[in-house]
């Protein structure tokens, strides 16, 4: 794969280990085969690098972690 387009999107937040913890098993799934994803972390904050070959597989593969870092927002806050 040869990416072409990329995005990064950092998140601050007072449980960025959980954070991690619980987005790094789908890190190695992302579905396709037209992007990528890598994960990075430390004590407060947890980025999350997005690469794919065309703008459709990046908006998907974006649309996924995004949905995925909200719905581990809203159970934090339960």
């Amino acid at each position: 794969m040869t990416a072409t387009h990329a995005a990064e999107f950092r998140f601050e937040c007072s449980y960025a280990d959980k954070l991690y913890a619980v987005l790094l098993p789908e890190a190695g799934s992302d579905p396709g085969d037209k992007s990528r994803v890598s994960l990075m972390h430390d004590d407060s904050s947890v980025t999350v690098h997005v690469e794919a070959e065309d703008v459709s597989s990046l908006r998907a593969s974006l649309n996924m972690w995004l949905r995925l870092v909200n719905v581990c927002k809203e159970i934090q806050e339960l």
